[in-house]
């Protein structure tokens, strides 16, 4: 089978950023390019011990943050389920709408940065990311309630 475009971009930040490219870390790249939508580092370690029984959950966890620290995964804080990770794209600049009730995620193009911003103090941007959490119209639709949060 061959690596799809996500696996060979990860494993391409993986040999930018210095880090060697075991089996396992290849294993949790093809994990996140069959993966529909968000895991929680239990959930990757769940899939990486089918093929690794003896991996621990603190190396798992280990990876995930560096992974995402270099770029190649994105994390996201989900009000109730918690830290959770996807392959980040890196073929264009996007921003996320994320359902609170069922986690669908959408994107936006659309760049909030490109107004003019008034931030404090006088910093140098070198990278921002935008989540904007609401409750998407499918869930809106099945529980009325819902809209009326805040």
């Amino acid at each position: 089978m061959g690596e799809t475009q996500i696996v060979k971009d990860m494993i391409a930040v993986m040999s930018k950023n210095g880090l060697r490219i075991t089996d396992q870390r290849r294993a949790l790249s093809r994990i996140f390019a069959e993966a529909e939508g968000y895991l929680s580092p239990k959930d990757v370690y769940e899939l990486l011990r089918t093929e690794y029984p003896g991996v621990s959950f603190d190396t798992v966890y280990r990876n995930l943050r560096m992974l995402s620290e270099m770029g190649a995964l994105e994390q996201f804080y989900f009000l109730d389920g918690g830290l959770k990770f996807t392959a980040n794209c890196t073929t264009h600049h996007h921003h996320h709408l994320i359902c609170v009730n069922c986690e669908k995620t959408l994107t936006f193009d659309y760049c909030p940065m490109e107004q003019q911003l008034n931030l404090p103090g006088r910093y140098k941007i070198i990278n921002h990311r935008f989540e904007i959490y609401g409750v998407c119209e499918e869930c809106q639709q099945e529980s009325p309630d819902s809209q009326n949060e805040e």
